[in-house]
Formats: structure tokens, sequence, C-alpha cells
């Protein structure tokens, strides 16, 4: 969407739109790290062991699949007020009203809260699952006792 919306001129639209949109995901990001600790502590040995040997990002996919729901519930609402705080609603509302009468592309979905939620989501993952990637395979990575334990044999 973002080449199609350049091509016809709405580079600046676009660029405020990106602006606001990483802002709002930036907010709703401090939510992560209290559901992150209680997926981590209601982890069973079961759990622990999958993940040990599991592929490189055996703690990403646990933490995604445990964690999801509840992220989503918790970042949406801040998201969204976030949006609506820097007049990014009106942007999107801009964009894709333009994006969706371009012929022949595949028509956008204008619930901007959820797109974003959604993005903020898989961005945090991304990030998670690059730090496993780096903790599995560089002993320097691992900062603390425990995780030199774990993953030094």
């Amino acid at each position: 969407m973002e080449s199609k919306l350049r091509a016809v001129g709405m580079g600046k639209k676009v660029d405020e739109f990106n602006l606001s949109m990483n802002r709002a995901a930036e907010k709703a990001g401090n939510e992560a790290k209290p559901v992150f600790i209680a997926a981590i502590k209601g982890m069973t040995v079961k759990d622990a062991i999958n993940i040990v040997k599991g592929e490189n990002n055996a703690a990403t996919m646990y933490l995604k699949r445990t964690t999801s729901p509840e992220l989503i519930q918790k970042f949406q609402p801040i998201i969204k007020n976030a949006l609506d705080n820097v007049s990014a609603t009106k942007y999107w509302s801009d964009l894709v009203t333009a994006y969706n009468k371009i012929p022949f592309v595949k028509k956008m979905n204008p619930d901007l809260p959820g797109y974003v939620t959604g993005k903020a989501i898989d961005g945090l993952f991304v990030m998670i699952a690059k730090e496993e990637i780096k903790i599995r395979k560089d002993p320097m990575a691992r900062t603390s006792e425990l995780l030199k334990k774990v993953f030094g044999s």
C-alpha cells in the first residue's frame, strides 16, 4: 500500500501516518512485560524442556502462543488512544480511502487500531526471536547465570 500511495503523490501523508503508528506501538509496548512475566511463571516443566531442546525460536513461539490474546487486549486501547491523540485515524482514513480507489489493488481494512495492534505485536515477537537466537548461539549474550547454565550445554 505504501509504495502505491507514494507513487500517487501521498508520500508526506504516508510519513505522517508511519510516525504516528510507531509512536502508538511504543506506548503500548510497556504493557508487555507483566504479560510475559506471567507467562514465564505459568510455564510447565514440559514447556521449559521443549524450549531448551526446541528450535531456535521455541521460546518465542511459546510466548506468542501464551500471550497474544492478552497482549491484543492490553495493546489495542492504548494504541487507539495514542492514534486518536495524533490524528492518525484521520491520516489512515484519508490513506485507505485514496488507496482503495486505486484500480486493481486489494482493498485494505479501515480498522486502524486493529491493524496497528497486530503490527506492534508482530514487531515485538520479531525482536524477541532475534534475542532468542542471539542467546542460543552467542555465549556472551547469556547475561545471567541461569541463561549460562540452561544454554551452556
